[in-house]
């Protein structure tokens, strides 16, 4: 298989693709409801365009990086835990004495 036949399949797959199809099914509802006034097929064929736009920016977003600073401020927030008790341990132990 040469590199055309390669570029042919892909841009065949991306046509097909679930996103793809999502937006399309999305359309056809919402013109069906446009066409014969029916206010679910347009109330469905928006959510669906709505849910394909989030669909688009969340399979966009860098989850790998986001987990990574998720967990950066995770460990930071302990940290401040830790040295507050810590604190308040010394702080009680100075009040004994």
């Amino acid at each position: 298989m040469d590199e055309k036949e390669k570029q042919e399949i892909s841009l065949i797959g991306r046509l097909l693709s679930m996103e793809a199809l999502l937006v399309l099914m999305g359309f056809v509802s919402l013109g069906y409801g446009i066409a014969n006034s029916q206010t679910m097929s347009i109330f469905w064929g928006g959510m669906i365009l709505v849910g394909a736009v989030v669909l688009y920016f969340v399979r966009k977003k860098d989850w790998k990086k986001h987990w990574e600073e998720m967990e950066e401020l995770k460990r930071h927030q302990e940290e401040r835990i830790k040295a507050r008790a810590q604190q308040q341990k010394e702080n009680d132990d100075a009040g004994k004495q």
